[in-house]
């Protein structure tokens, strides 16, 4: 089946500090140079989530990002319609004020999001084929809730592992693993609005903010996860200053 992407969102967080990379301007903005063009790396993501058909894309900010709304607008020259949610600074129970995490990240445009297919990538990462989702969103069956589009990597430290069955239902999400006998890693994901839904009950009246604990979760519940492998695929991950080293590399192979 073929999925409709009339009811459709690309969601893409982009609310991190980048504190690590010190740069002067938000990371999602760094220039990446391919023949002899120039582009943020963000703009990799938003590029695939439209060559698959998605019109309508939300990117999680915080209140320091003005640089990337002055760079995707409203989304017009890019043939999308782009919306802005800032995420806000949390305080705990101590009242420290603290960053919230990735899973509050995509939790954040629940009201855009919580009655559609969403498409999700991060800001910071560049996926090759560019029509990954494209392929993917293919393979979401009425019987699949939420579709891992999956990478291999020589990083496994640093990602999301996937334990697969033959049939390639996910049975497990083992984030960041020091040793794994896992080969396959999720990019990027595509869901419907039971699995929106689950994880905000999970943010908001579990307390949960682990995103790969809430992926865990969800699956022992019942909800389908499956994964779409790119056995040719690339990811790189630019959210520490040895990827952006990679880039160039990367960009030759």
């Amino acid at each position: 089946m073929q999925l409709s992407l009339k009811n459709s969102i690309g969601l893409i967080p982009a609310a991190g500090r980048g504190e690590r990379l010190g740069f002067p301007f938000p990371k999602e903005l760094y220039p990446v140079i391919e023949n002899n063009q120039y582009r943020p790396v963000s703009h990799y993501i938003l590029e695939n989530m439209i060559e698959a058909g998605v019109k309508h894309i939300s990117i999680v900010i915080n209140d320091t990002k003005h640089q990337l709304i002055k760079y995707f607008g409203n989304g017009n020259r890019f043939g999308c319609d782009i919306s802005y949610v800032v995420q806000e600074l949390r305080k705990d129970d101590l009242h420290i004020t603290r960053t919230p995490g990735l899973a509050e990240a995509m939790d954040t445009p629940y009201h855009l999001t919580k009655d559609k297919i969403v498409f999700f990538g991060m800001a910071d990462t560049i996926i090759r084929p560019t029509n990954f989702f494209k392929i993917a969103s293919e393979k979401l069956a009425d019987d699949v809730d939420v579709l891992l589009c999956l990478f291999h990597t020589d990083r496994p430290e640093k990602a999301g592992m996937v334990r697969l069955d033959e049939e390639n239902w996910v049975h497990k999400i083992d984030d960041k693993p020091i040793k794994t006998d896992l080969e396959w890693m999720w990019g990027a994901m595509i869901w419907k609005p039971v699995f929106t839904n689950f994880f905000h009950s999970c943010i908001h009246t579990k307390q949960i903010s682990d995103y790969a604990q809430i992926f865990n979760s969800a699956i022992d519940s019942g909800i389908k996860f499956k994964g779409v492998g790119f056995e040719n695929g690339k990811y790189l991950d630019m959210g520490t200053y040895n990827d952006v080293l990679r880039l160039g590399k990367w960009l030759k192979n």
